[in-house]
């Protein structure tokens, strides 16, 4: 599904199509959604799609329209620290989107049938902590996946806070589902056509709450073993963080206040800020139509006489704004990483150092 919002040009530019068309709700949402380009979670070669309010699959790699991902994290209502669980992780973008809002003392599973998927989630998630300047911004809750099919999961496993499906679930399916829950959580799923919002209130009590119309591929059922016995999938346990862990968090955190303060100083002493780069935003027109990738319906714009007239009346005020902007401030420079510049001058041997960036393989 998708074709809600109109295309963007950048991820800022989707992020800011989808507030306004009330999408995306929250600052909180806002802020996760801003720190991951969706692009890089496609192939290069099918980027040029990558902002616009479409699903996309190419063989087992799929993410689904940015509208719907946006109402599935609205919807999980994440605070800091809670446990979630994401069955049919894919390439790990929401699972990671997740993690920055539940930061270093929450726990992020993710559970997915193909193994060629997992490895693209992983090498997607290496890809974002090594170069994204957002990474530093946060405290980071990591993802682990694990493969195997999710409605074989260990009856022993722990419950969760926050549990999203992102595939069909058949109604035969929704008690197993529930149960994956603990008291006071909240579980986000296609149900029956619906992508469903269920609160469990007390051990036998539910509210349900329809969000939306969708039409999602629906979940493959177990293919059992030659003895009759199904491949139970074992979660990760839930351990207490070791003290190296705990130690990094606290690291990272004395930095960023002393990165903070040293900012403050400079700005006290009557430095200013660099300008901001502002993009000219320029209306465009709204697309209404729903895409099943599974039935090969694609959406097209839709055209309207009173949108090209916003259009031309939107391009009208902005002219002279435009006008007025010097070529010299349309690149902006590039950002400084200013606590990785800091952990890299610290006088400590490169693993250590490593480490502290969450650079695994030092």
């Amino acid at each position: 599904m998708g074709g809600a919002v109109s295309a963007g040009e950048d991820n800022d530019e989707l992020i800011d199509n989808l507030k306004e068309a009330q999408y995306i709700r929250t600052e909180l949402v806002e802020q996760a959604f801003r720190a991951i380009d969706r692009a890089d979670y496609y192939l290069e070669e099918f980027k040029d799609n990558a902002y616009k309010d479409l699903a996309w699959k190419h063989g087992n790699i799929h993410l689904s329209a940015p509208c719907i991902y946006s109402e599935v994290m609205e919807a999980l209502d994440l605070q800091p620290g809670l446990s979630f669980l994401n069955l049919g992780s894919g390439t790990g973008y929401l699972s990671s989107m997740v993690g920055l809002i539940l930061g270093p003392f929450g726990v992020n599973h993710g559970v997915e049938l193909h193994s060629d998927v997992i490895e693209y989630a992983k090498q997607k998630l290496d890809f974002f902590i090594k170069t994204s300047d957002s990474f530093d911004k946060f405290e980071f809750c990591e993802p682990s996946f694990v493969i195997g099919n999710c409605l074989e999961i260990s009856p022993d496993c722990t419950q969760y806070d926050r549990v999203y499906c992102g595939a069909g679930v058949q109604k035969e399916h929704e008690d197993y589902m529930k149960n994956l829950l603990k008291v006071g959580g909240i579980l986000v799923m296609p149900l029956e056509e619906k992508l469903t919002k269920i609160t469990r209130t007390g051990p036998s009590a539910w509210e349900t709450k329809k969000i939306l119309a969708v039409s999602f591929a629906p979940l493959i059922q177990p293919n059992h073993t030659d003895s009759g016995k199904s491949r139970l999938v074992h979660l990760p346990p839930v351990a207490v963080r070791s003290l190296q862990d705990l130690a990094r968090i606290a690291i990272r955190g004395t930095i960023k206040k002393i990165i903070h303060q040293e900012a403050m100083s400079r700005a006290g002493n009557g430095l200013k800020s660099p300008p901001r780069f502002k993009r000219r935003r320029v209306r465009r027109r709204r697309m209404e139509t729903i895409v099943f990738l599974d039935k090969e319906v694609f959406a097209s714009r839709i055209s309207n006489p009173s949108d090209d007239n916003n259009n031309s009346e939107d391009m009208e005020e902005e002219r002279p704004e435009e006008e007025e902007t010097k070529p010299s401030e349309l690149k902006p420079d590039p950002p400084v990483n200013f606590l990785r510049e800091k952990v890299l001058s610290l006088p400590l041997p490169d693993p250590l150092k490593y480490y502290l960036l969450y650079y695994r393989e030092k």
